[in-house]
């Protein structure tokens, strides 16, 4: 139906127009001619357009005729003129339906006009009042602005004669001399709060009246000869009692550090000083440089003279103490001498606890109770208590220094050597006369690293003053600690064997001086590790190895030889592992020294009794790799001959060797673990010779009946395995 209704439409257009455009015509000279005539607009319909299209033409065209409705009506044969008559008769209808409803409802239309003009009028008020509202506003926020101006006006006004009030209230307030600190200044004693207090509002305004002066305030003139004579007896006063404090440290038995704490209490007295009468504060300063640089210096020197009673012992001739030295021997045996006397110069004993974190900081030594209870302390234990009391009054000195004198950096450091320096020189001098003929090496080690843990002691506690001192500590201790090294070093690699005396199989003296003495420096090495020494310590470990080999050449049989070096390295890596790591070069290389000689010894101590089934063994296991068995059908009589040989001796010998291995070893660990090895490589060897035995050359050979059972033998073996 729309379909129809549309090419109705449009014939009905097309009837229309061409009637119009014959009226036209007609029309047209009465019209005014046809230049004075629009054009009839017809859209997509007009023919006559450059813009149409026929294609889009006969597309429509052929949409239309595929619509159902046009396909029925054309099938049916519809006169579409009639048709198109049809639909405008029902278009006039509808039109004429709908004029009458506008007529029903004309009145509710004409309410709505009435009632919409009512509005208009209501806005039209509204918009007036709200014109008039925007015209009151307009000038109320002139007036605002108006009032925000004077405001902002009156407020700079007022700051300005705020900010003059305070100017003149503060050169005022500072140029004014209150009563209450004339009174105090005049007649209240120095120690008292009061006093203190106004000295710090006099200095205020000294300050003040100096500012003032200096921008050309004519004021200050009234006031400047009250504050200089208030100054001058400020001065006076606390000059009088600073003097009297410093006076009372040159007192006998006095606890200086008494008095000192109790000037940091009135410290500001010493920057009213520095401020106002420097004379005054250089006097003070120098007063007190002179009088504490004496209490210091003669303090420590009794101090050190006392310490130095209770020594351990008395110092030896450095002969005596070289690890090569020379025991006297007595007797045509060559008695071993006794070692009791100078186990501390070579041993470390407990002498390491002077290091440890509780020891380092104990509480110093006090000589006089030492001599009652007839107590001696090591050189190490009297370094540290020294220097302890050294490190201890020196932070206290410097920060003292730094807060009362009001100093920091260089002129810090200046003023505490000004105190402290004679002092130090006579340390430094006293412990450079004691090393000139010092040979204790474990001692001057332990200084070392006593010092090197008070560095960092001081630095914790941030006093600076004194790392040029240790330094120069350092200086002496490491070349004295070389040089012993160095004479230890070569006086092992002087000693001549022959002059030892008579030599046994057991760990020679220097080789135990060495393992105690390398032991200990490689404990105390580990906790700040110093890589000269380690080359030191290796210089001297290679001396002792060849020293080692030089008395073992000195016995005339291998065994022997074998014997002295295995216990030689054992007694030397016992030592060194417990005090050392067990990943240190020393212990490394003498285990090394000591797995060689002791396989070595092990070979041959089996030569004796098993020799022959062992090179059997090795020659048989070199034909058969070589392809040559057929060789050994030769050896049955002598394969029959250690067949019968092992079984008969073999547990006497065995019993024998392991008699003789514990004998020969100081160490029953030692030899309990030579043994095992030994019967170890027994078992080893023999077992290889029942796979040799296993060949065919050597299968049928009647002897092999006699051959002892491996694990029957690993039984029997392992009773003769000591337990210790």
């Amino acid at each position: 139906m729309a379909a129809a209704a549309t090419m109705a439409a449009a014939a009905r257009e097309l009837v229309l127009r061409a009637g119009a455009s014959d009226l036209e015509e007609e029309e047209g000279p009465l019209g005014g001619g046809p230049g004075l005539q629009e054009p009839l607009q017809l859209g997509e319909l007009d023919i006559t357009s450059d813009e149409f299209i026929l294609d889009e033409v006969d597309v429509h065209i052929q949409a239309n005729l595929e619509d159902e409705l046009v396909k029925e009506a054309l099938k049916t044969g519809v006169d579409l003129r009639h048709y198109s008559k049809q639909v405008e008769l029902e278009l006039q209808q509808i039109e004429q339906k709908s004029i009458r409803d506008y007529i029903q409802e004309s009145e509710n239309i004409a309410s709505l006009h009435n009632q919409i003009t009512a509005c208009d009028a209501v806005l039209e008020r509204m918009e007036q009042m709200l014109g008039a509202f925007q015209s009151d506003l307009s000038s109320i926020s002139s007036e605002i602005r108006t009032l925000q101006e004077q405001s902002g006006a009156m407020n700079i006004r007022l700051r300005n004669r705020q900010a003059v009030r305070g100017k003149l209230g503060e050169l005022v307030d500072g140029l004014v001399v209150p009563s209450a600190l004339v009174t105090a200044i005049l007649e209240a004693p120095v120690t008292e709060p009061r006093f203190l207090e106004q000295l710090q509002e006099l200095d205020a305004k000294a300050a003040a009246v100096r500012e003032q002066e200096a921008r050309g305030t004519a004021a200050c003139a009234d006031v400047r000869g009250v504050l200089d004579r208030l100054r001058v007896k400020a001065v006076t006063k606390i000059r009088e009692f600073i003097l009297q404090k410093i006076y009372s440290f040159r007192k006998p038995m006095t606890n200086y550090q008494i008095p000192q704490t109790a000037l940091l209490k009135f410290r500001f007295f010493y920057q009213f000083l520095l401020g106002n009468e420097r004379a005054t504060a250089k006097e003070i300063r120098d007063e007190y440089v002179e009088t504490l640089s004496k209490i210091y210096l003669s303090y420590y020197r009794s101090y050190l003279g006392r310490l130095m009673k209770v020594q351990v012992r008395p110092r030896i001739e450095r002969r005596s103490w070289a690890m090569g030295w020379e025991e006297a021997t007595s007797g045509k045996e060559g008695r071993r001498p006794s070692l009791r006397s100078r186990n501390t110069i070579f041993t470390l004993g407990t002498r390491g606890s002077v290091i440890s974190p509780t020891e380092l900081e104990a509480p110093i030594l006090v000589p006089h109770t030492a001599q009652r209870g007839e107590q001696r302390y090591p050189f190490e234990a009297l370094f540290r208590s020294q220097h302890y009391a050294l490190l201890d009054n020196s932070c206290r000195e410097y920060l003292f220094i730094c807060e009362f004198f009001v100093v920091s950096g260089p002129a810090a450091h200046d003023l505490f050597h000004a105190v402290m320096g004679r002092t130090l020189s006579m340390t430094l001098k006293h412990l450079e006369s004691y090393l000139a003929d010092c040979y204790d090496a474990i001692a001057v080690f332990l200084c070392i690293h006593i010092v090197l843990r008070f560095r960092n002691i001081a630095a914790k506690r941030e006093v600076p003053a004194l790392d040029r001192y240790w330094e120069q500590v350092l200086a002496l201790l490491w070349p004295r600690f070389e040089l012993i090294l160095e004479m230890n070093v070569q006086s092992v690699r002087s000693t001549d064997p022959q002059r030892l005396g008579g030599l046994d199989t057991r760990p020679h003296y220097i080789t135990r001086r060495y393992a105690e003495f390398s032991s200990a420096l490689v404990s105390i090495n580990q906790t700040i590790p110093n890589e000269r020494t380690m080359q030191l310590l290796g210089q001297l470990q290679v001396e002792v190895e060849n020293f080692v080999l030089r008395v073992a050449a000195e016995f005339s049989s291998r065994k022997e030889q074998l014997v002295f070096l295995i216990n030689n390295y054992d007694m030397m890596l016992g030592v060194l592992m417990e005090r050392a790591a067990d990943d240190s070069k020393e212990v490394e290389s003498f285990q090394q020294l000591l797995n060689a000689r002791t396989q070595e010894f092990i070979e041959e101590l089996l030569s004796p009794p098993f020799g022959g089934l062992v090179a059997f063994v090795k020659e048989a296991e070199a034909l058969i790799e070589r392809g040559q068995a057929e060789r050994l059908r030769g050896e049955e009589a002598r394969v029959t001959q250690l067949i019968r040989g092992f079984g008969s001796s073999w547990k006497s010998s065995v019993e024998s060797l392991s008699q003789d291995v514990m004998r020969s070893f100081t160490n029953f660990r030692n030899g309990t673990s030579i043994i095992q090895g030994a019967l170890t490589q027994l078992i080893q060897v023999y077992h290889r010779f029942h796979r040799v035995l296993s060949q065919p050359q050597l299968r049928a050979l009647p002897a092999r009946a006699e051959l002892i059972n491996i694990h029957h033998l690993m039984v029997e073996l392992k009773k003769h395995k000591p337990n210790f």
